[in-house]
């Protein structure tokens, strides 16, 4: 039995929902502005404005890599290992705004980027297994998380 190829339309909504999911702590977890503008931070930081359109085009990236891989192999036929990763990546990824707007917590936020760009590349190396095309797409978001990694260093260093 061959298996149906999907639809525009079921990519355009796969995309969108992902979109959605990694946009999503963001809206549950607003940040405490008041706070985080005490912190002090490195002049070379980009501008949270910067920083919230490179997240939102990371999660765009990541979502057209799930499309790429619904479109070439079908996401019946991922194994529930890659399943696993993605929701432990998300999971860990999602975490970070908590950890950082409700807990502030500077150095669970180190390690929660830590653990975000160590996810990410194991992501990325499980989705190269079944498309070129899609783990390339992964490629800004494990460079993002490894600076991100590093600025979290920073801020805590400087935060002490």
């Amino acid at each position: 039995m061959t298996q149906q190829k999907p639809s525009l339309l079921s990519s355009i909504i796969l995309f969108l929902v992902i979109i959605a999911l990694f946009s999503l702590s963001g809206i549950l977890f607003p940040s405490d502005l008041i706070w985080y503008n005490t912190l002090a931070e490195p002049d070379w930081l980009p501008s949270s404005n910067l920083i919230a359109i490179i997240w939102f085009v990371l999660y765009a990236l990541i979502a057209l890599a799930v499309v790429v891989l619904q479109k070439t192999i079908g996401l019946d036929n991922l194994n529930h290992s890659w399943y696993l990763l993605f929701v432990i990546n998300y999971v860990i990824n999602q975490a970070y705004t908590f950890i950082l707007s409700i807990q502030k917590d500077l150095s669970l936020a180190f390690y929660d980027c830590l653990a975000t760009a160590i996810s990410t590349l194991l992501l990325l190396l499980y989705t190269g297994k079944y498309s070129r095309w899609a783990a390339l797409l992964l490629i800004p978001y494990l460079v993002w998380s490894c600076l991100t990694t590093y600025m979290s260093w920073v801020i805590y260093q400087i935060n002490l």
